[in-house]
């Protein structure tokens, strides 16, 4: 017997001024299957399924659900139909319940009042059925990332979903999450459900889905069974080329001191000490929670310190704010980009200069001329795919995104550059270019704090690897004796001679 497709796209084209998103797509998806879409950043990824949702609409072709035409631009339509799609940044509202978030908008009344118990009874009943222990009563504020990602799910079965469309559903949460994540979707195929699932972790492409397609700029490429294909095979397709190494290789020697932080305190990290040399890439490991990110941001003068020294070549300093980080050539390149590191509603050319202000002003007046000739030029160097200076910061993909949070920097002259999760969310080409980057500015005698939960990325771009657990250092690893396992024991806080080796604090 043939299957039929659940969803039918045909033709989809999305034309932009001067830009064409999508070129004539046409794909199908089948009940029962998950089905990936990859590729690079720009690549029409999320307009396509953004023709799906009715969030965007197509400037031709036909949207067939179950047979029916689906009208573009319409997402009432899409929702009742049993189209659901879950995205990075959740739509949830913390301070309710997680039954009044599911049942948000829609209401279960008992004549003219809220029937809350019947919310919450059919809330546990579909909680149980993805197999978690969560009280609808809960507040959303109050729980995990992990389990957050969980009510959006829950949210989408309430409606009786038939094509689940879920957008780096993995890209927030620890490991742990992303297994229970996994037993979750696959439990939702098993019920006839279709999904969609977009990750830029080529890893789980082939630990959950069944196909997967590929798009290059704007156009479909190719769908293949995730049994017939490979990672070597989709990033070829992917990029249109050979990625030969996906760490450039580069000399280190080790030089000067530019950063020492002795016996940094917060209410979260303890007895903190580190060196960072001219030329480095010093890498930070541990597990979520353990301190990373409040290291640097203690450093950044973002958090508040306890107590604790920091020098920079050999001078005493005080860090108070970020401001006095900046004026000592501190860049921080944060996980949230979206929510820290650029301003989305502005353009390009004020997200690149607005950091350095004075390099472009004169008696306080902006020179229009010089600030996009400098635009222009950081554009230029880091190749940011975009349709020029003036184009808003929220319209460019998360890849580029990241490019506009570097330039920034770059554009300060910053000596010590600390990188939190500087690829997250972005695709294999974007990471390469961000990789090739990070060796220019160290080969320039910069250097550079990388925290990062990607083991191979760690491994492969730094030179010294700090580890953490429960906000202390457990070791630092130098690059020839660092392993996946000595990392991972190091993070567990696993004594034992064979965990630990290097230099041991």
């Amino acid at each position: 017997m043939v299957k039929e497709p659940i969803l039918e796209m045909k033709h989809i084209t999305k034309i932009y001024p001067g830009v064409i998103a999508l070129d004539d797509v046409s794909l199908e998806f089948y009940r029962g299957e998950i089905h990936a879409i990859v590729g690079e950043n720009g690549a029409g990824k999320s307009t396509f399924i953004k023709t799906i949702t009715g969030a965007v609409t197509a400037t031709k072709g036909d949207i067939l659900f179950e047979k029916k035409q689906l009208p573009g631009g319409c997402p009432e339509v899409a929702l009742n139909a049993g189209i659901s799609a879950i995205y990075q940044e959740f739509n949830l509202f913390p301070y309710l319940s997680v039954a009044e978030n599911i049942f948000f908008g829609r209401y279960l009344k008992k004549g003219a009042f809220i029937d809350y118990k019947e919310m919450n009874r059919r809330t546990k009943e579909i909680l149980d059925q993805l197999g978690v222990p969560i009280d609808p009563n809960t507040q959303v504020k109050n729980l995990s990332v992990g389990y957050q990602q969980i009510v959006e799910i829950a949210k989408a079965i309430s409606r009786d979903v038939k094509l689940l469309i879920m957008d780096e559903p993995s890209a927030p949460l620890t490991d742990n999450e992303i297994k229970h994540l996994f037993k979750i979707v696959q439990n939702i195929r098993e019920q006839g459900v279709a999904v969609i699932y977009i990750s830029h972790r080529l890893e789980e492409i082939f630990e959950i889905c069944d196909k997967v397609s590929v798009f290059r700029d704007g156009k479909y490429i190719t769908t293949k069974n995730v049994s017939d294909t490979d990672i070597d095979d989709l990033v070829f397709i992917m990029v249109n080329r050979t990625i030969e190494e996906q760490f450039p290789a580069r000399n280190v020697t080790k030089k000067e001191t530019v950063l020492e932080v002795k016996d940094l305190c917060t209410d979260v990290v303890h007895n903190i000490h580190f060196e960072l040399h001219k030329g480095e890439i010093l890498g930070f490991a541990g597990l979520v929670g353990a301190g990373r990110t409040e290291v640097v941001r203690a450093l950044y003068g973002a958090d508040k310190k306890k107590r604790g020294d920091i020098y920079l070549n050999g001078r005493k300093v005080t860090i108070d704010s970020p401001g006095d980080a900046v004026k000592m050539g501190i860049g921080l390149i944060p996980e949230d980009r979206k929510g820290q590191g650029v301003l989305l509603g502005m353009s390009l050319q004020k997200n690149i200069t607005y950091a350095n202000m004075k390099r472009v002003a004169k008696y306080g007046l902006i020179s229009e001329r010089q600030d996009q000739e400098i635009s222009e030029k950081y554009i230029r160097s880091l190749q940011t795919k975009t349709s020029g200076t003036k184009q808003i910061v929220k319209n460019l993909s998360g890849g580029n995104q990241q490019k506009v949070v570097l330039t920034k920097w770059l554009y300060t002259e910053c000596d010590i550059l600390i990188f939190d999760e500087p690829t997250r969310g972005i695709d294999i080409g974007a990471k390469q270019e961000i990789y090739q980057l990070m060796n220019r500015l160290v080969e320039q005698d910069k250097a550079i704090i990388m925290i990062t939960s990607e083991m191979p990325e760690l491994l492969g771009m730094a030179d010294r690897i700090v580890v953490m657990h429960e906000g202390k250092i457990t070791g630092i690893l130098n690059r020839e004796e660092a392993t996946q396992e000595r990392i991972m024991a190091l993070s567990s806080n696993i004594m034992g001679s064979n965990a630990h080796g290097g230099n041991l604090i």
